[in-house]
Formats: C-alpha cells, sequence, structure tokens
C-alpha cells in the first residue's frame, strides 16, 4: 500500500483505502501536504539564516572589547609595576592586594564576556549546523520515509528561530586605575583603586526636558541613568560617557556632563540658535538607548521674557552666538603701528572659543595648537588662523582632559599635554587619538611641556616645583629642582624651551626669574627680577627660543612680552599696544617665524610679527 493522502489532524501520511480510523479526519492530497510543508520549511531556513551575520558581527564586538579589556589590563598592570618600583618594602603588601584585586576585577569581567562569547559560538554552530541538515534534506527527494526526519528539522529550526541571542555585550572593557602620591607614608595603606563599573550602553537610559527641546541661550539639562546588562542601574561613577549636540550643518555644540559618582550623570548644554539639532549620548562609544535624539531648539515667548533676569543680570551659562559656529573673524587691520598680524578667539566653548586658554605650541608643518584649559580640550588653528580641528573629552580617566594646562609637539608628531589636575602627560597622535599616559604616580601638577633635542619629554611640575625628563614610553631619565629661591629652586614653575644646545629653560614665576640648566640640571644661566623695568618680571610665563637662541618671556603680571639674548641681556619688547595684553601664559614660535601668544585674560590668542 502507498500513503496517499495526509491526515491534518494527526499529521501523518496514510492510505486512503485502509485506515478508516481517520475517516471522519480532514485530509489532504500528500503531495499538497509535502508542498506546503518544505515551503514552510524553507521560510524558516531564510529566516534563521539571517541571523548568522548578526552573531558574527556581535561576536566580532564581544571579541574586540575582551581583547581591549585584557590589553588595557596589561598596560594597568605596567603602571603598577612601574609606580611601585622605587617604593620600600612596606609597600610591597599593598601592591599585592592591588594585583589581586586588577586580577580578580578582570576575572569577573572575562568571565562574562568569555560566556557570552560560548553561547554565541554555540549558537551560531548550531545555527549552522541544523542549517546545514535542512539544506541536505531539501536537496533530497521528497518522500514520506522522510518525513519525520524533516519534521524534526522544523521543530528544531523553529525553536532556532526563537533562541535568544545575546547580541549586545554583557560587559565593557573599562579597567582603570588611580594612584596617587600625594601624602603617600601616611595613605599607604588605601594606596590605589582599580575603577570601573558595569555599564552597559544598550540598557542605559536618559530623561529629562532638554532630551527633546530647549529654549536659544538658555542651560538645558539631560539626565543619564547609566545601568548593567540587567537593567539593575549601576550604583558608582567614573563610566566613559560623551555628549554632543550636532547641528543640522554637522558642526558640534559641546557641553558639560557632570558625574553625579551614584551612575547618573547630568549633560548640560546651551544652543546660541533655534531649529532642528541631534543629540548623541554615547557610553563607551556605543549610543545609549534612543541615542540619537531629535532636539528641536525653539525661541522663548515674550511672555517668558518678560518673566526673565533684567538686563542688567549676567545669564549664568549662556554663551555669545556670534562665534559658535565657523572659524571666527580675524583681525585684518591695526589702526595703530605695531607688531600684532591677527588675533583669534573670544569666551566661549565652541570651536575659536576659549576659557582660560594656557599653553601654545607651534608644529613645523603650520599648525597652532592650544591648550584650551577650563574648555578641557586642545584647538589647533593653521598659521595663518584658521581653525582646523579640536579634541578633548573632560574626565579623569587615560584618554581624557580635566585641565589641560600645557602642549607641545614631538618630532614624531604626536601631541604631549600637560594635564595639571590629572597629575599626568598625555600623549596624543596628530589627529587628537589618545596612545599613552606618563608620569602618573609621580607629577603633582604639571604646568608646561617641551621636548629636548633627543626626543625627550621634559615637564614643569607647578607644585612639586621640580623638573622631570622622560622618555616617550614613561620612563624617567632625571628630575631636579625643590621648593625656594635658591639658584636650583623654583617657586611655582610655570613653562620651559630647549635651545639648539640642548639646555632647558624655565621660567620661575614667583621668583620673577628665567632659568638655563643642562639636560643633568645643572645651572648655566639665570637672569630677571621683580619689577617693570626692562629684563624685570612680574612672574615670567610663557618661553620660546628662536633660530639664534634669542630667549622670548611672556611677563605675566606686566602684560608684555620681552626678548633677550641668550646670555640673559635685555634686548626689546614685541609692541603689543594696539590691543593690549592682559596675563599673557604660553609662548611659542611659528613656523613662518611669528610669535604666538595665549592672550589668557582675553580669551584669545595672538600673532605677533618677530625679526629675528
Amino acid at each position: 500500500l502507498v500513503a496517499d493522502v495526509f491526515c491534518s489532524t494527526c499529521e501523518c501520511a496514510l492510505c486512503s483505502d485502509c485506515v478508516p480510523e481517520h475517516e471522519q479526519h480532514p485530509k489532504v492530497p500528500l503531495s499538497q501536504a509535502l508542498e506546503q510543508h518544505r515551503s514552510l520549511l524553507q521560510e524558516r531556513l531564510g529566516a534563521v539564516q539571517t541571523r548568522l551575520p548578526q552573531i558574527s558581527d556581535a561576536l566580532s564586538f564581544v571579541k574586540e572589547i575582551l581583547h581591549q579589556l585584557t590589553s588595557q589590563r596589561g598596560s594597568i598592570e605596567e603602571d603598577i609595576q612601574s609606580s611601585f618600583e622605587d617604593l620600600h618594602k612596606q609597600l610591597d603588601v599593598r601592591k599585592s592586594v592591588l594585583l589581586m584585586e586588577l586580577e580578580v576585577t578582570y576575572g569577573l569581567k572575562q568571565k562574562v564576556l568569555q560566556a557570552q562569547i560560548d553561547r554565541l559560538l554555540r549558537g551560531d554552530e548550531d545555527i549552522s549546523s541544523v542549517c546545514t541538515q535542512t539544506e541536505e534534506a531539501l536537496a533530497g527527494e521528497a518522500c514520506a520515509a522522510n518525513l519525520q526526519v524533516e519534521r524534526d528539522l522544523g521543530e528544531r529550526l523553529g525553536e532556532l528561530a526563537h533562541l535568544c541571542i545575546p547580541s549586545q555585550p554583557e560587559e565593557n572593557d573599562q579597567l582603570d586605575l588611580i594612584l596617587e602620591t600625594d601624602g603617600l607614608r601616611k595613605s599607604i595603606h588605601n594606596l590605589g583603586t582599580i575603577l570601573t563599573t558595569s555599564a552597559v550602553a544598550s540598557q542605559s537610559e536618559a530623561m529629562g526636558a532638554g532630551l527633546e527641546q530647549s529654549i536659544v541661550g538658555h542651560p538645558a539639562s539631560v539626565t543619564i541613568v547609566t545601568r548593567d546588562k540587567s537593567g539593575g542601574a549601576c550604583k558608582s561613577g567614573n563610566a566613559i560617557l560623551s555628549a554632543e549636540v550636532f547641528t543640522p550643518d554637522g558642526s558640534i555644540i559641546d557641553g558639560e556632563i557632570v558625574d553625579h559618582k551614584n551612575g547618573t550623570y547630568e549633560f548640560v548644554y546651551t544652543v546660541p540658535k533655534e531649529g532642528d539639532f541631534s543629540l548623541a549620548l554615547r557610553l563607551y562609544n556605543q549610543h545609549i538607548k534612543g541615542s540619537p535624539f531629535k532636539l528641536k531648539v525653539i525661541r522663548a515667548s515674550e511672555g517668558a521674557k518678560r518673566r526673565g533676569k533684567s538686563p542688567g543680570q549676567k545669564k549664568k551659562g549662556s554663551k555669545r552666538a556670534s562665534s559658535a559656529l565657523g572659524t571666527p573673524r580675524r583681525k585684518t587691520q591695526n589702526p595703530i603701528e605695531d607688531d600684532l598680524i591677527f588675533k583669534i578667539g573670544t569666551k566661549g566653548r565652541n570651536k575659536g572659543e576659549f576659557t582660560n586658554l594656557q599653553g601654545v605650541a607651534a608644529s613645523s608643518i603650520g599648525r597652532i595648537l592650544i591648550a584650551d584649559s577650563n574648555n578641557q580640550c586642545v584647538q589647533i588653528f593653521s598659521n595663518e588662523g584658521g581653525f582646523k580641528s579640536r579634541f578633548g573629552v573632560r574626565g579623569r580617566t587615560p584618554g581624557q582632559l580635566q585641565r589641560p594646562t600645557g602642549v607641545a609637539v614631538h618630532p614624531s608628531g604626536d601631541i604631549i599635554i600637560a594635564d595639571y589636575d590629572n597629575k599626568w602627560v598625555s600623549i596624543f597622535t596628530s589627529e587628537g587619538k589618545f596612545k599613552a599616559k606618563l608620569g602618573s604616580g609621580r607629577l603633582m601638577g604639571p604646568k608646561g611641556v617641551s621636548v629636548d633635542q633627543n626626543g625627550h619629554v621634559i615637564v614643569v611640575d607647578n607644585k612639586a616645583c621640580t623638573v622631570f625628563i622622560f622618555q616617550l614610553t614613561g620612563k624617567l631619565i632625571t628630575k631636579f629642582g625643590s621648593r625656594g629661591n635658591g639658584d636650583k629652586q623654583f617657586a611655582g614653575p610655570h613653562f620651559a624651551a630647549v635651545n639648539k644646545n640642548n639646555e632647558i629653560i624655565i621660567t620661575d614665576f614667583h621668583n620673577h626669574s628665567v632659568k638655563v640648566f643642562t639636560p643633568e640640571g645643572e645651572l648655566v644661566l639665570k637672569f630677571g627680577s621683580n619689577g617693570e623695568g626692562n629684563g624685570q618680571f612680574n612672574a615670567p610665563t610663557g618661553v620660546a627660543v628662536d633660530t639664534n637662541g634669542n630667549i622670548i618671556v611672556a611677563d605675566w603680571g606686566n602684560s608684555r612680552i620681552q626678548v633677550f639674548d641668550g646670555s640673559g641681556s635685555f634686548l626689546s619688547y614685541i609692541n603689543t599696544s594696539a590691543d593690549p595684553l592682559y596675563g599673557p601664559q604660553g609662548l611659542a614660535l611659528t613656523s613662518d617665524g611669528h610669535v604666538v601668544v595665549a592672550d589668557s585674560g582675553n580669551h584669545c590668542f595672538k600673532v605677533y610679527r618677530y625679526l629675528q
């Protein structure tokens, strides 16, 4: 007997003449049932196969996070070993505790990521195996003998279609270390902390009125709540969070992120014009739930304006809209015959705007770099004053900036930044990508940085009153100086420059002098005294050296720039009378031979003619 019908109730193939117990059951021709079954099987196969690229992408992503986590673990381990190498035997116990904490923290995070990788691999293997079996079954001849096998495959495909696959990372790659040596002997028992969170972007969310709408010129805020892989609220801070408002033309309006140290963060921003914008909130470089958000910026109603502050009151947090976008206007006319060529900047947080600019550097490829201290970034301009780029994210973890005060360019093209509040020096590529940090655990308040003829990094530690010299790898070569008013002592040293003899020139702020040292720290020359006369200083700051060995010094308290020969004899002033300086800070010579100075009190930088 040959089966020729299919019982829909019992889901089996039958012979229509010999099975009376199925007489009342609905039946269809077996060929029709087989065709319908194969069609359904083909549809399920296609649906499940589409999940393979998703698994592959998730697998690569999670493996990369694990790789970064492992790499960061190795980097931190090196930091721990390097920071402890000069300490005495009593630090060994604490070092072991820290290393153990690192291993435990890494192990917990690695276990989560590895478990996710294992689940993804199993899912990939199961789906691939069943899909292969199904394709082989479909390639064969349709017959009743294979019906049960195909039914089993169909059920298995149905299960796999609804299989819960952990495609979002269940952990992050953050492993950070805070290691400070202030008051080390008093606090050695609690020295060092391994920083991390369990926050993941796919579970974290944002809320607040500023998420969808804000008013032109008025501060708006958004609250971000970080959550772990299960949706539980994180209770600690230090997550790596970024927030940006994008204008319709693609430029960026920055704001300020406040870490409440309880797993929540507040982003405060001000938009200078109305329109439709985009708000991007990222956690560990991944968009949180709903990000990017559509943001509409409107003008306040007349009634709201009347209820606002009186014209005589200063609006807290407001920005000038005039230079919020584009390169700031350059001064082209100079009514007084002095040395000013142009100036760039006004007070603000946007590109071409500054708040307490400090260090200045110039590169051999025609770039001017400004350490914009209170905006936690470095801004880069052409020698002609055209805005090129900016980089920097506020924070206290490696790669972030808390208070950048000094900037220098290494012969390799890397950008070196002294971070006063983070108490280390950060190294970035010329494109602004973080590479490494040095001096962590040694520095107390790095103010200025420079690079000597050997490519070594010179760091002026304002708080420690010490000059440190590092290899680019972070290895300390030597250090010299202490607090005091002696020849080899400092009182709040600020910036450094290097002459063609590889001698190091330091501005000694509170001692009102400039000092020149050999690379070994031996005093070669000292000049200057407190006063307003030629060759006198009222707290010198920025310093540079021209090709003839002449020394150019920013005189902060006297708001002027003086020029000396290599022996410290006064030569001249740079004429700044058309637009007077107000508390100049960093100073450098551009590649085309001009002097650029950070006019900190006027929130701009100025470029002057300079005849060598």
